[in-house]
């Protein structure tokens, strides 16, 4: 992404929240999910959750299993990985929103919410990747390559940047998570929507 538009995208943010008391935060993007469905990631308010650009042709593609491994072990518990195809790095990510959603189901038997195809880095990079890779070192910078990660905690704050190559099953991860699980999550039912 060029840095004028860069700037534009984050300008436009902040515009967009200027009349919010609470600064931006996950809460405040809507995507389409996979099947082309809008929804707010305010739906997920309460929970700890795993953001994650994905792709299908790339040496970290086996990551699936243990993020889906993760959703099921966790996901009675308040847990919940995003996916977010992108075709950003080397064209690792080329078929269509439809045979995405086929490859993860066929393949690695995905139940985990996957959204449609997004930029996260460059032109057009989404507004979600914009204002994650513009938050304060060490969870912003340039997305380095699929399967990025990004956990956030029951309160919407982006509390750790995991690179491409760790593995969500990782015991430093699954530590990480089981401790934000721990935390008491918030009255979901009296927090402001989005």
């Amino acid at each position: 992404m060029t840095t004028r538009l860069r700037l534009f995208v984050l300008v436009g943010l902040c515009l967009a929240l200027a009349g919010s008391s609470a600064p931006p935060s996950v809460y405040d993007f809507t995507l389409n999910r996979i099947d082309g469905t809008p929804e707010a990631l305010s739906t997920y308010r309460g929970k700890v959750i795993l953001l994650v650009n994905v792709a299908s042709k790339c040496g970290f593609t086996p990551q699936y299993e243990g993020l889906e491994a993760l959703y099921k072990r966790y996901g009675d518990d308040g847990f919940v990985v995003l996916g977010f195809p992108s075709n950003d790095f080397r064209g690792q990510e080329p078929g269509s929103n439809e045979e995405i959603a086929e490859f993860c189901r066929a393949t690695w038997s995905i139940r985990f919410p996957m959204f449609e195809k997004i930029t996260v880095r460059g032109d057009g990079q989404h507004p979600l990747y914009a204002w994650l890779t513009s938050r304060p070192a060490p969870i912003g910078g340039e997305i380095e390559w699929n399967f990025q990660k990004f956990l956030v905690d029951r309160h919407g704050n982006v509390v750790e940047r995991l690179a491409p190559g760790i593995s969500p099953e990782t015991p430093a991860v699954v530590g990480t998570i089981e401790s934000l699980l721990a935390e008491p999550a918030p009255n979901v039912e009296s927090a402001p929507a989005s």
